[in-house]
């Protein structure tokens, strides 16, 4: 899976996304540090004990990498910056049951306006599996012989490759 690269400077404004998302009863936040176990254990149960991993780091940033989608105290989505690598989005994910209601979108759009308020410029989304999602939603570009990238010495990936 391919790395796509995204253009800070020229995001799609954020507040219909959250608009969008709060018509649904769902606000979106920056995880706080006393939320750290409770959202690792929600990424490691619904993303894979790597994600969790990913997101233990973004949660050692401060101020925290890590952005959370709730209904009242329910966690329904998260998404983290600065985790692999600095200026890497991700990794993320949104319940099945809650997609289709612009809370992917809202969580991307907050977690890369937030980068570019950290001062970065352009952001990179590693590993990317919906590639047409990203190119609708941040006009993000496919980044040429990104595959496997940065992953390349991941434990996994490289179990993968082997058989």
């Amino acid at each position: 899976m391919p790395d796509m690269l995204v253009k800070l400077y020229d995001l799609p404004d954020e507040a219909p996304a959250l608009a969008r998302s709060r018509a649904f009863g769902v606000e979106i936040r920056r995880a706080m540090p006393p939320d750290r176990e409770r959202v690792l254990r929600w990424v490691g149960e619904h993303s894979g004990e790597c994600a969790a991993g990913e997101c233990a780091v973004a949660f050692a940033h401060t101020p925290c990498g890590c952005w959370i989608a709730t209904r009242g105290a329910e966690i329904v989505g998260y998404a983290c910056y600065d985790a692999t690598a600095p200026d890497f989005f991700g990794p993320t994910r949104v319940l099945d049951s809650e997609q289709g209601h612009g809370v992917g979108t809202a969580l991307l759009l907050r977690c890369l306006t937030a980068m570019r308020e950290h001062g970065y410029g352009y952001a990179i989304i590693g590993s990317v599996g919906p590639v047409a999602f990203y190119e609708k939603n941040c006009h993000a570009t496919v980044i040429p012989d990104s595959d496997p990238g940065i992953y390349k010495d991941f434990l996994r990936g490289m179990e993968k490759r082997s058989q």
